[in-house]
């Protein structure tokens, strides 16, 4: 539960979380409805290589954090301080990788999805490898941030009103279906910059409304962030051990950052609506230093949140504790209205992403469409669409049928070592020219995550108490391309 028992009658009612909700989802079909006529095909799957890269590079602030971010990063302040902040150093350097390494690789191959390099590069084995480990990351990792918010949406509507979670399910699927099913990538990025703009007017009111109920202006916010001991800590160097150790975030968000969105065609998708290489190049770098000063908003509003649970005897911490604030009742009502806005705006932001990409990659990618007219590809792209939302929907339900949170962590998990064969292949293609017996790659594309489990599992008895922490994805590639390597033709043919 967000919120504590004693504080049950001062949550926000079913009605205003229902009035709150469906004014959002107006206001994002009347963008998603402008932003789709003309659609084609082109146009759902690369925005017709027309966006403007500073909208795109807007839009992006919000396509990077899901549900899960606007409830999770203020909630680590109290556990890990600002050590987030150094994957935040990682990502930029990894979305300099991205902008000058990768895009304009893909664009000068013309891709509509990311994996047609690999086709190019090794051969058709290796290319519907790199797309169903995408497919299956993605479709695990987008149910479960959509599973969040259906739980969350749960407890503040349907629950309430005697309603069934499968209803919920069916609902929040439909409204995602809704407005993606005709404009594609190109209603995506309006969508997100829809939802950037909420997500960033979510916390800033936030953090303005919880520094005045604490009896501070902008100087006095400043100091109680800077003044507030462990949570205020940024950087780790004292124990190589420590999980929040600087070497192991920073390498962890650069090599997380180039897989799970270099090497991503959800994120791809987006830069590659550019019009050419330089715009996208311009995209992505603006982009990430604005995701680094939100990012650093998320973790200020985390010290408040602590700061105000504190002064008010909330309990609740981490992934709690900004619900619990917020549903308070002890907080102006807007503050309760601006976290549903955030949190449906950026979890139903990334559903409708993930759905695109996943229609994307599996029509272009697993089922092809080399040879087929205008009409056929639409009529098949239209039906994998709805297909993917079905099946989004049953992994959502069966999440719910399990009733347990650490299966949501064993996905996370699992998701995360489906990018690191994706990382091995293109890092091997770019660096290395050699050609590969394409047949046997998905072989090593399986043994790479296994081994880097049986890696993560005895890491602590053979490395003297070391644990492994997002520089696993690392080391993932790294078996890949060695797996590689092992399969270079002599003949140097395929």
């Amino acid at each position: 539960m967000f919120v504590s028992p004693k504080r049950e009658h001062d949550r926000m009612t079913p009605l205003a979380v229902i009035i709150t909700v469906l004014a959002y989802f107006a206001v994002m079909l009347i963008v998603s409805w402008i932003s789709s006529r003309g659609s084609d095909n082109s146009t759902f799957f690369s925005g017709g290589r027309k966006s403007k890269w500073y909208v795109v590079a807007f839009a992006m602030i919000g396509s990077a954090m899901s549900g899960v971010t606007f409830v999770s990063v203020p909630g680590m302040v109290g556990a890990s301080g600002f050590g987030y902040m150094q994957m935040a150093l990682g990502f930029i350097v990894g979305y300099f990788v991205i902008a000058y390494v990768l895009v304009p690789l893909f664009y000068k191959l013309n891709v509509v999805s990311i994996y047609q390099y690999l086709e190019d590069r090794f051969g058709m084995s290796s290319y519907k490898t790199g797309a169903w480990f995408f497919f299956i990351s993605k479709i695990l990792g987008a149910s479960v941030r959509l599973f969040l918010v259906c739980l969350t949406l749960q407890l503040l509507i349907f629950e309430p009103l005697g309603l069934p979670f499968i209803l919920n399910v069916l609902i929040s699927m439909l409204i995602v279906l809704a407005y993606t099913f005709k404009g594609g990538v190109k209603s995506v990025i309006w969508t997100d910059t829809l939802k950037t703009f909420c997500m960033i007017i979510a916390v800033l009111l936030s953090i303005i409304f919880i520094g005045k109920n604490l009896g501070l202006d902008f100087s006095g916010i400043v100091a109680t962030v800077k003044g507030s001991g462990p949570m205020s800590k940024m950087f780790y160097f004292d124990d190589v051990n420590h999980p929040q150790y600087f070497f192991k975030q920073f390498l962890g968000g650069l090599f997380t950052v180039v897989a799970m969105t270099g090497l991503d065609q959800d994120m791809m998708q987006r830069t590659l609506s550019c019009k050419d290489y330089k715009d996208s190049q311009k995209n992505l770098v603006t982009s990430i230093f604005m995701q680094s000063v939100v990012i650093f908003m998320f973790l200020s509003l985390g010290v408040l949140l602590y700061t105000f649970a504190k002064a008010n005897g909330i309990t609740e911490t981490g992934d709690t504790l900004f619900p619990a604030v917020a549903t308070s009742g002890l907080l102006p009502g807007i503050v309760g209205v601006l976290f549903i806005v955030g949190l449906v705006a950026s979890a139903y932001g990334a559903g409708g992403s993930a759905l695109t990409s996943l229609t994307t990659s599996f029509t272009v990618d697993i089922i092809g469409t080399k040879g087929k007219s205008e009409e056929k590809v639409k009529s098949t792209r239209q039906k994998v669409h709805i297909c993917m939302a079905v099946g989004m929907a049953v992994v959502i339900f069966v999440f719910n049928l399990l009733n347990n949170t650490s299966a949501i962590d064993a996905v996370y998990k699992i998701a995360s070592y489906t990018y690191g064969p994706i990382l091995g292949m293109f890092a091997f293609g770019i660096v290395c020219k050699k050609s590969v017996h394409d047949k046997w790659v998905p072989l090593v594309a399986v043994i790479a995550p296994v081994l880097c489990f049986i890696l993560q599992s005895n890491s602590a008895r053979w490395f003297g108490g070391y644990k492994f922490s997002y520089e696993l994805l690392l080391f993932n590639a790294l078996f890949t391309i060695i797996g590689l390597c092992l399969l270079i033709r002599k003949d140097n043919n395929r």
